[in-house]
């Protein structure tokens, strides 16, 4: 029997690390593109992963790496940005991605989009999304491609960029003003995600399906930052911002260097809340009897 072979986009992230590690232990053979062969030192020395220097989004380059794999899953997105970043990661590599793939023959694809992706959304990030979606279930309906969605909740795990960050701030500030302080979120563990994301690959069931990667629990935004300060043992007050506020400390955040803690967009997303519709099936019917809960990885000692 051949060895399967699955390319991987974003295979050097914070998820896809962990994808990587679950398809190696289950014999894939695995291709990672990066633009730099040095971002890949987390998982290069896995079994079976070969790690290729190229760009995604670079047609030739997508091109290049398509031929002799049998599936793709694609990670690759961003938190921030303008209008035209998120067209450039959420909606043109999709398109790229599909086109490159029917000229191939790869005829298997697991994506991961987000929850609340929707064309009608208030923000750019939930609304490049839905486009994404909306091309690639097109260009696999045109190609005969089998296309499995995954939409995850916010993802958390010992080196995310939300439980920890929240932690590391409330290490240095003295409290914590917090715009969305309301706004309900069902936080999934990173294993979990990858786990139900390496199930769905192989199996024919999930062909056209789309699901919602959540965790167990339903928290508020201040709830998660108050965890995240007892976690690390210098939890502050929660200050509650009103939208207009709000606002106002995300456009101060844009005008730091790196990527911001929070930007205009991340607030239009936390309009609505970031939980399980329940019109799509859940991580349970991807394997992951038993999501796990927040406290057991980021637990809070006496």
């Amino acid at each position: 029997m051949t060895t399967p072979r699955v390319l991987v986009l974003g295979g050097t992230g914070f998820v896809g690390r962990q994808v990587c590690e679950q398809l190696a232990r289950l014999g894939w053979q695995i291709t990672v593109p990066t633009r730099r062969a040095a971002h890949a030192a987390s998982v290069q020395s896995l079994p079976g992963l070969t790690v290729i220097e190229a760009s995604v989004h670079n047609e030739s380059d997508l091109a290049r790496l398509m031929p002799g794999h049998d599936a793709v899953v694609n990670l690759v997105a961003v938190l921030h940005g303008n209008e035209e970043r998120f067209e450039r990661v959420h909606v043109l590599l999709p398109a790229r991605l599909i086109d490159a793939m029917a000229a191939c023959g790869v005829r298997r694809l697991v994506h991961v989009s987000a929850l609340g992706a929707d064309l009608q959304a208030a923000s750019l990030y939930q609304r490049s999304k839905a486009q994404g979606e909306q091309v690639l279930l097109s260009g696999a309906k045109a190609h005969d491609i089998a296309l499995t969605l995954i939409r995850p909740s916010v993802i958390f795990g010992r080196d995310d960029q939300f439980i920890t960050l929240f932690a590391a701030l409330q290490s240095v500030a003295p409290f914590v003003p917090l715009a969305g302080a309301h706004t309900r979120f069902q936080p999934v563990w990173v294993q979990d995600v990858a786990q139900a994301l390496a199930n769905a690959l192989w199996d024919s069931r999930t062909h056209g399906q789309i699901y919602e990667a959540t965790g167990p629990d339903q928290f508020s935004l201040a709830d998660l930052v108050r965890h995240a300060g007892r976690w690390a043992g210098h939890a502050r007050s929660i200050l509650p911002l009103p939208h207009a506020l709000g606002w106002l400390q995300a456009l101060a955040m844009e005008c730091l260097p790196g990527e911001p803690l929070m930007s205009r967009d991340n607030l239009a997303s936390m309009q609505v809340d970031n939980v399980a519709t329940g019109r799509h099936p859940g991580i349970g019917q991807l394997g992951v009897a038993k999501p796990t809960r927040l406290s057991t990885v980021f637990e809070i000692r006496p």
